[in-house]
């Protein structure tokens, strides 16, 4: 017998963890367990040609909202060339409602929930009815967990107790390619709190494996040169001694270690201790997604949510202190009885604090939560297809949502790539609020048929100059001086779009590099010198725009401003003689 597990993730760097624990549970089993990862943009007649090459009896897909448009359109098609596959899904997509969802697909299983002993006990039934020639049809009824489908009728196996965690078996082993991957991990399952909108909610009995355990699947990760391991566990510090432990071993790794490791907490959990133990930590070794979701205590409380911004601010920004975190906060844009108003609060005080990322989300109404209830008490109209996204609320009309996915786009193009921050803080000084640029900004776009049509890296940047020109009317002199830096910085040295002012006096350049070279002990002398035509170091410093020609000098990893060479400068400035 071969059963071929199939994960269809949302991009190609992402890997899926369920298929994994599915093989790794049975592996002492006496059957043929293959498995196969696309992504959403494969195309169809592909994934389906390498699926039916496998010649598999079984076909498992793993099912979430990014992906189930795709596997029900796979296994109706799978169905059609070999009515004999037998296919099952599980995941929390198929989980909540599954006997509809048999009923309306071409499938023959779901698994509900934690799938590891399901699908163990699923696999030893089928073996059983091939080798003793037991009725497959009732000895599948009897599984719990269970969801199968016989001549149009669905039985249901029972309910399965929880796992205890320790049991699941390492899912991932030397002989995976894991190069360029996101990999995950899970350290813990369930979650304390009870947020509406999150299927955590749903599990409140938290599991955390053995923490030994824990260290050694991790060093597996550091050994193999992992570039970022992503915990999946949702609340990760919602255990004092566990948390402190974990970053404790990741902290005292080599810095030469590349290894970055990603994890969800909550800000407001974060101890005195805690902080101690990841400034220790190399930088780039830790990042941190904080869950925001809204700045305004009484929408908290509507969501149950029991903390308050006041305390979440305070821990990012202590955080934030030590400079060797990476921290990605995170905001849901129509959660109940948040108003527009509201919304552009809370973009704006998560905004002040300044986080490396900023994640503008939508709310979605997913199968299983206790939002869905209480959709009709809070006005909610919601997408009836996958991601299941509000469309509106009582509080928040559709224009205002279209207008918060124009800002959505903003931050994640410009605020959050990182490529863009000191052009940024020119324009934030002539706007009320950021929220307010960033929707000018989106506007601007829209009006242009920006988000129509492929945009590419530098065009990107001439953007700003037109928007600079158009709406807020003002001289593109100094700012095109800020894209020069800003550009240079992240991207080839020697070479500038034409839309950029660029007027240099090469005699100069080749004056500053000889010197360099002569009296600047440089362990690379690859540099490139660019000269301004404001005070760009003092716009850098303090946001003040200064007529006045400076350079700069760029090598590989960024800018270099040695005393040295800054005195050179002014004396070339200046014409004095060297």
């Amino acid at each position: 017998m071969k059963v071929l597990l199939v994960g269809v993730n949302s991009k190609f760097i992402h890997s899926n963890l369920a298929i994994r624990y599915l093989k790794a549970y049975t592996r002492d089993l006496d059957y043929e367990c293959n498995t196969l990862e696309f992504s959403i943009n494969d195309l169809k007649e592909r994934v389906v040609k390498e699926i039916i090459k496998e010649k598999p009896d079984v076909i498992g897909f793993s099912c979430y909202i990014w992906n189930i448009q795709f596997i029900r359109e796979m296994a109706t098609i799978i169905k059609l060339i070999n009515n004999d596959i037998a296919i099952f899904a599980g995941g929390p997509e198929v989980s909540f409602e599954p006997t509809n969802f048999l009923l309306q697909n071409s499938m023959d299983y779901i698994m509900e929930g934690e799938g590891e002993e399901t699908y163990r006990e699923f696999i030893k039934t089928l073996l059983e009815s091939m080798q003793h020639g037991k009725s497959l049809e009732d000895s599948m009824k009897k599984v719990k967990g269970l969801y199968t489908k016989i001549q149009g009728e669905v039985y249901y196996g029972g309910i399965r107790d929880i796992l205890d965690i320790n049991k699941i078996v390492f899912p991932y082993s030397e002989e995976d390619n894991l190069e360029n991957k996101i990999v995950y991990y899970e350290a813990s399952r369930g979650c304390p709190f009870r947020c509406k909108y999150c299927l955590s909610s749903v599990d409140r009995k938290v599991r955390f494996l053995d923490i030994d355990r824990v260290k050694n699947e991790l060093k597996f990760f550091l050994d193999k040169k992992v570039r970022l391991v992503k915990f999946v566990d949702r609340t990760f510090n919602c255990k004092d001694d566990f948390a402190k432990e974990i970053w404790r071993f990741i902290a005292e790794q080599d810095e030469s270690v590349g290894t970055t490791f990603h994890f969800e907490i909550s800000a407001d959990l974060l101890k005195e201790e805690q902080i101690k133990i990841l400034q220790k930590a190399p930088k780039a070794r830790i990042q941190f997604e904080v869950g925001v979701q809204t700045t305004n205590n009484e929408i908290l409380k509507n969501i149950n949510r029991t903390v308050n911004f006041e305390d979440i601010e305070y821990k990012v920004l202590e955080v934030e202190k030590l400079k060797n975190i990476k921290q990605h906060l995170d905001l849901i844009a129509g959660l109940p009885g948040e108003n527009f108003q509201s919304f552009k609060k809370s973009f704006d005080q998560v905004y002040s604090i300044k986080p490396e990322e900023i994640q503008l989300g939508f709310l979605k109404l997913l199968k299983g939560t206790p939002m869905i209830t209480e959709k009709d008490k809070w006005g909610m109209v919601y997408s009836p297809y996958p991601p299941y996204e509000i469309l509106k609320t009582k509080d928040i009309s559709y224009d205002e949502i279209c207008t918060l996915k124009g800002v959505e786009k903003m931050i994640d193009k410009y605020y959050n790539s990182n490529k863009f921050n000191n052009i940024l803080k020119y324009f934030e000084e002539y706007y009320s609020s950021a929220f307010e640029f960033y929707r000018s900004l989106a506007s601007f776009f829209q009006d242009n048929g920006y988000f129509d049509r492929n945009i590419s890296s530098v065009e990107y940047y001439e953007i700003f100059l037109l928007f600079n020109e158009k709406v807020l009317k003002k001289s593109n002199y100094a700012l095109n001086e800020i894209i020069k830096y800003d550009y240079l910085l992240h991207n080839k040295k020697k070479w500038v779009p034409p839309f950029i002012n660029r007027k240099f006096d090469k005699n100069v350049n080749k004056l500053i590099r000889d010197w360099i070279k002569a009296n600047v002990n440089y362990e690379k002398l690859e540099f490139h010198v660019e000269k301004f035509f404001i005070d760009i170091c003092k716009f850098l410093q303090d946001g003040t725009i200064e007529n006045r020609e400076s350079y700069i000098i760029f090598q590989e990893n960024g800018p270099c401003q040695t005393e040295e060479i800054s005195e050179l400068v002014e004396k070339l400035i200046y014409n004095e003689k060297i």
